[in-house]
């Protein structure tokens, strides 16, 4: 079987908290040392024709953010871990792939749950529309109802679960190669540089998605589109297929470079974990 095979049923619980702390840890790490950049790729995508780009306060919005992005993460790589190990353990080894495709996608509805809202107040904050987390969403609600904080909802998972299962899938499988070729355990360089090649190709792969979402989600109540192939027509019809790749290039820097830290981070913070709790078991053995 996979790297889950020898693992017991009653270790799920273990599996998911160590996931959900260190999904927790990367997450922030990540968020917190690129948010410029996305703030940078947000105010480039919602810009409309010869719009320019402002370019104060590219941490706008980050405490909220954070707020959401802690336990969106903790839970995402929290779920992601077990169901990852259940399907390395049901399906044959050949059938990898398949496992840690199937656990991103799972994780990453999980995930959206927590992910949307942030997102959204996010957004509307990086594009100046309100001075503080707790005003946007409070403002956001009043304005919208609930399901403002979920516009572009349908989006954002057409956009994300494709991303999370490629993502994680390529991340995985490239390890798993990796390990094959070098027959040993990767160091973490090799894990951040897997993780940075991972995340830019499925970056670039999912622009014209992100640029969809975007606009969905900053459109606030002037309902310019209804959904999102009213989306995609009307910025094919009046910008062009261009369009569609607006804010590329911050973003596959964005994503590969936070790939490389999020998964640098994962990874280290699992092996801690790891040894911690090798160690208390030894500890026990030897009482």
């Amino acid at each position: 079987m996979g790297e889950g095979g020898q693992e017991k049923s009653f270790n799920f619980l273990q599996v998911l908290l160590e996931g959900s702390i260190a999904g927790g840890t990367a997450g922030v790490v990540v968020e917190t040392a690129l948010y410029p950049i996305d703030t940078i790729k947000t105010r480039l995508q919602a810009a409309r024709g010869g719009s320019r780009i402002e370019w104060k306060g590219l941490y706008s919005g980050l405490a909220g953010n954070l707020a959401g992005v802690l336990p969106a993460s903790a839970l995402f790589v929290g779920v992601y871990e077990p169901t990852k190990r259940k399907l390395l353990e049901t399906l044959p080894e050949n059938l990898s792939a398949v496992a840690h495709f199937t656990a991103g996608a799972i994780g990453g509805i999980a995930a959206s749950l927590i992910r949307v809202p942030t997102e959204v107040v996010k957004q509307r904050m990086q594009t100046r529309q309100f001075k503080s987390a707790p005003d946007a969403v409070r403002l956001i609600v009043a304005k919208e109802g609930l399901k403002g904080l979920y516009a572009g909802y349908g989006s954002f998972l057409l956009r994300d679960l494709p991303f999370d299962a490629i993502q994680f899938c390529i991340y995985e499988q490239l390890r798993i190669g990796y390990k094959v070729v070098a027959k040993r355990e990767l160091n973490d360089p090799e894990n951040a540089l897997i993780g940075a090649f991972a995340g830019a190709i499925t970056g670039a792969i999912t622009t014209p998605l992100d640029v969809m979402k975007t606009r969905l989600m900053v459109q606030g109540q002037g309902k310019q589109y209804t959904g999102i192939v009213s989306c995609a027509q009307t910025i094919l019809r009046e910008e062009g297929p261009k369009a569609f790749l607006k804010g590329i290039e911050p973003r596959v820097l964005w994503i590969g470079i936070g790939g490389s830290i999020f998964f640098g981070v994962l990874e280290k913070t699992k092996s801690m974990l790891a040894e911690r709790r090798n160690r208390e078991l030894q500890a026990g053995k030897e009482e």
